[in-house]
């Protein structure tokens, strides 16, 4: 059973990576969350969880415990399967699936792709009595991905807080209906939340737009 994985980053796609191992390039698929904390040809490392089937052997990767252990117990919920469940790691934070779960908030999970009301409902109901945790000397410890001599990746693209979080998926949301890809929707605007944390949305979204336009000169 594969862990771990520690390696380059050879390619990032819209649902997965290819991460480089001493020349063995692995496949992994991950959440939009885990995928924009990663840059092509920086050393990495990833949690890893790999599943068995008859006709397939299938990677997933997570940046930090938290993700890994939301991941498990999500799946545990019939009609949850994995891809299911990395849509909706796509758009609800660890903290922010604690909140819904115990707010029996059905509408957060309906935003997560795959995800209609009675899967929502299921959700919820079922895992209202769970408490997801993990060992305090890992939940200290400092995200997975790495880079130069084992230093953490820089996330200063990435939004801070729950408030962030929040802005950062309404503007995600807004790039993804104007026909952007989740992933580089989600890229643009974590970039522009961390770097204007006072701005409103509709100030967020030109900014965003700003990005794709900057990059495409």
């Amino acid at each position: 059973m594969i862990a771990k994985l520690r390696g380059i980053i050879d390619t990032i796609g819209e649902d997965s990576c290819i991460i480089d191992v001493n020349g063995v390039g692995y496949q992994v698929a991950a959440s939009a969350k885990t995928l924009g904390k990663l840059n092509v040809g920086t050393e990495t490392t990833l949690l890893t969880i790999m599943t068995v089937r008859e006709d397939d052997i299938s990677l997933f990767g997570f940046a930090d415990v938290w993700e890994k252990e939301w991941f498990n117990t999500l799946t545990k919920v019939q009609g949850v399967g994995a891809k299911v469940c990395l849509s909706i790691l796509s758009v609800l934070t660890p903290t922010q699936l604690s909140q819904a779960i115990s707010a029996q908030d059905k509408a957060s999970f309906c935003r997560a792709s795959g995800v209609g009301p009675k899967l929502a409902a299921r959700i919820v109901t079922e895992l209202k009595d769970k408490i997801v945790t993990v060992p305090v000397a890992v939940s200290n410890s400092q995200p997975m991905s790495v880079a130069k001599e084992n230093a953490p990746v820089e996330l200063k693209e990435l939004p801070a807080s729950d408030a962030d979080y929040g802005k950062n998926e309404d503007v995600t949301s807004a790039l993804i209906n104007l026909g952007y890809q989740r992933l580089e929707a989600y890229r643009a605007a974590s970039k522009v939340v961390a770097e204007n944390p006072e701005a409103n949305i509709a100030t967020l979204i030109r900014l965003a737009l700003k990005e794709f336009v900057n990059k495409d000169m």
